[in-house]
């Protein structure tokens, strides 16, 4: 692999390190910010499931020879206070939650989406699958939860 190719790798290795812790905080902080333990275990399960596919993209860049990402995002750290906030405000409304929830794993998505259209070593590739097919099942449950709350809201006007 040449140099760039090597340095690219890395770099979007590193994204979706970040990423990856983004999705822990974002799910462990979702876990606080409802009152359902079902949810609770949920967010749980998920942030467990981020740490551990952070730690095995940090392996993957260790072995590059690059230095992995440690930490999460800028952007994933105002997400988390703005969905701190909002529960704070709808008194842990389990929708408002959830909907923020679903749009941490949009960004998610969005970006392992982006890191698969990058020219990536054989064994990198598929482990960013295997990650991005968690990752399309967290939103895909995440969005039924959401579905959900938002037809028990709906119901409960009437």
């Amino acid at each position: 692999m040449s140099s760039d190719n090597l340095d690219k790798t890395i770099d979007v290795l590193n994204d979706l390190i970040e990423t990856s812790k983004d999705g822990e905080a974002g799910f462990l902080s979702c876990a606080e910010d409802v009152n359902s333990l079902e949810l609770k275990s949920l967010f749980n399960q998920r942030a467990r499931e981020c740490a551990a596919a952070a730690k095995e993209l940090q392996t993957l860049v260790l072995g590059l020879g690059g230095e992995p990402e440690d930490d999460t995002s800028v952007a994933g750290d105002l997400h988390r206070r703005w969905v701190d906030f909002k529960a704070m405000v709808t008194k842990q409304d389990e929708k408002s939650v959830l909907h923020e929830c679903e749009r941490g794993e949009d960004v998610a998505k969005k970006r392992y989406s982006e890191a698969l259209e990058n020219d990536l070593p054989l064994d990198v590739r598929e482990l960013v699958k295997q990650q991005y097919a968690n990752v399309l099942r967290n939103h895909d449950q995440i969005k039924a939860l959401r579905n959900n709350a938002d037809m028990r809201a709906h119901s409960d006007r009437r």
